[in-house]
């Protein structure tokens, strides 16, 4: 009789004891509620509740986590349809709130970008969203944090990961994009034709100078040109025979010996425009 009441007893407090163990993992937190109301946090490791009269209603990871919010319909301040979506990074820091004061936390932080988001881009005008999307990033994370506040959670990061405009509007701004390129790249060709054709007008100046310079004191300044001439004027017939669409050019180098010979005995004429007394 003694024996069976000592057994009896030894499995009453044996189980008991398993009863009153809990054991919370590392970097989780329980709640503990006592006949219906809030008793206690439970922190990782080992702990011990009352059987019967303590109840664990919760427990929760403490760590960073992600949530997706999937894409929503936007409307910018100039009325253009978009398509975005985020990804935010938030954390339990108070979990007696956070379980307490709302109902879902995933859900209620996911409507909450969803709501904040659509705000945020309905103040910009369409061509400033692309550009804006750190402004929008800091203005959600802000307002998020301030609302999750009295939950008992931290909002540590918000990112705005695509908006998407409609197929029409895109295809528009792609063919946009593509004519201003053409533009940039036929304004810096005629740029370009253009420095080198200075350039070539330059260096003929400046070839024409010297050879002036070269032959103004000699006496043989005459048949020195000649013989220029019309090893140029040989040149550029054999080059008018050797293309395809060939014509037929007459000139007499004469006319060209003389013209130069005139400019090089005529006066210099006197800097500021006054001329010779």
């Amino acid at each position: 009789m003694n024996a069976s009441v000592f057994v009896i007893l030894a499995l009453i407090i044996i189980g008991y004891t398993v009863g009153s163990v809990r054991i919370v993992n590392q970097g989780n937190q329980a709640l503990v509620e006592r006949l219906g109301r809030y008793h206690r946090k439970l922190r990782p490791g080992m702990n011990f509740i009352v059987p019967f009269l303590d109840t664990i209603v919760w427990e929760e990871s403490m760590r960073e986590r992600l949530l997706d919010v999937p894409k929503q319909p936007v409307i910018t301040n100039d009325n253009v349809p978009l398509d975005a979506d985020a990804v935010v990074y938030w954390k339990i820091l108070d979990l007696e709130r956070t379980y307490y004061e709302v109902e879902d936390i995933q859900a209620a932080i996911r409507e909450l970008v969803t709501t904040t988001l659509r705000s945020e881009i309905g103040k910009m005008p369409f061509e400033k969203t692309f550009a804006s999307r750190d402004e929008v990033n800091q203005a959600l994370l802000d307002q998020l944090d301030e609302a999750t506040e009295p939950w008992g959670v931290k909002v540590t990061r918000v990112e705005v990961q695509s908006i998407v405009p409609p197929k029409e509007l895109l295809e528009s701004m792609q063919q946009q994009q593509a004519a201003e390129i053409k533009r940039r790249a036929t304004v810096t060709e005629a740029e370009g034709d253009q420095q080198a054709s200075v350039k070539r007008a330059q260096g003929t100046v400046q070839s024409i100078q010297l050879l002036a310079e070269a032959l103004k004191e000699r006496s043989d300044a005459r048949e020195i040109l000649n013989f220029l001439i019309a090893q140029r004027y040989v040149e550029a017939n054999q080059k008018l025979g050797e293309s395809q669409n060939s014509k037929v050019l007459f000139m007499d180098p004469k006319f060209l010996s003389e013209g130069i010979i005139d400019l090089m005995n005529s006066p210099t004429t006197p800097e500021n425009g006054e001329g010779k007394s």
